[in-house]
């Protein structure tokens, strides 16, 4: 169990302030935003039924009401065994904070005696595919829950990353939370032209080019295939509970993650 915290912090694409509350709540009720800034606060459930399509995070609905960029969060609550949490939020986008899930787990304040429970109940029986173009997300039958991310870009420092983590060796708070979100500098200038990254800064985002980093030093040398591993977990958390497998991504994105997730969810 944690005690209710409040951060505030700049949306990465929409730019705005919003500040959020996180309480907890019971199992049965799992993981929930409520958007307090309208009225009646509506409820918008963290599950993969609420996934809406949208560019470079994951965005959930109900009805006309939305919530963005979520899976950094979602990531911190699943990665430290949150199974219930209300999540209380005065406007569209979830803080990006410095861009990682650290300060997120920093606030939730777990105890030393507390035991994480990933709650892996049932298993991935066989192999569950996604794909586009030479991009793929795969969930395979494993003994042990493990989660596997490559990437590939054309940028020297982001060639033929991969990175593999088992929850049972290496904490979440440890590998994976102080992963930061990562950016290209030739591309900044077309995604503001298109509405995004408008709260994106070298304070909240590793940035790159041809010649390599431009605001080191990086947390790990492989710091962006583990922040694109926190992205694939957080997706996967809308599953609420997340079957015990091997869960693989390579060159993929929110919408590969979700898709897999939606796959796994009929069987």
């Amino acid at each position: 169990m944690f005690k209710p915290f409040t951060l505030s912090g700049v949306g990465l694409h929409s730019g705005d302030v919003t500040t959020v509350k996180i309480s907890p709540a019971n199992r049965e009720e799992g993981r929930f935003f409520v958007r307090v800034d309208l009225p009646n606060q509506p409820v918008i459930k963290a599950s993969i039924e609420s996934v809406s399509p949208t560019m470079l995070s994951t965005e959930l609905t109900n009805g006309d009401v939305k919530i963005r960029t979520v899976e950094h969060l979602l990531a911190a609550l699943w990665g430290c065994g949150i199974e219930g949490a209300r999540i209380e939020i005065d406007g569209s986008e979830v803080p990006l904070l410095d861009g990682s899930a650290q300060e997120w787990v920093k606030h939730i304040e777990l105890k030393d005696d507390d035991k994480i429970s990933y709650s892996s109940e049932g298993e991935i029986n066989e192999a569950i595919w996604v794909r586009k173009d030479d991009g793929f997300c795969v969930a395979f039958p494993s003994p042990e829950m493990k989660f596997s991310c490559g990437v590939d870009y054309p940028y020297p420092v982001l060639q033929n990353l991969w990175y593999s983590w088992y929850p049972q060796r290496e904490t979440f708070q440890d590998a994976i939370a102080p992963a930061r979100t990562f950016g290209f500098a030739d591309q900044i200038e077309m995604l503001k032209s298109q509405g995004l990254i408008k709260g994106g800064s070298l304070e909240n985002a590793l940035v790159c080019d041809y010649n390599g980093w431009l605001n080191p030093p990086l947390r790990f040398e492989n710091e962006a295939v583990r922040h694109k591993l926190l992205d694939f977990i957080g997706d996967l958390s809308l599953l609420g509970n997340i079957p015990r497998g091997h869960y693989l991504a390579y060159k993929a994105s929110h919408q590969l993650h979700t898709e897999l997730a939606k796959k796994i969810v009929k069987g």
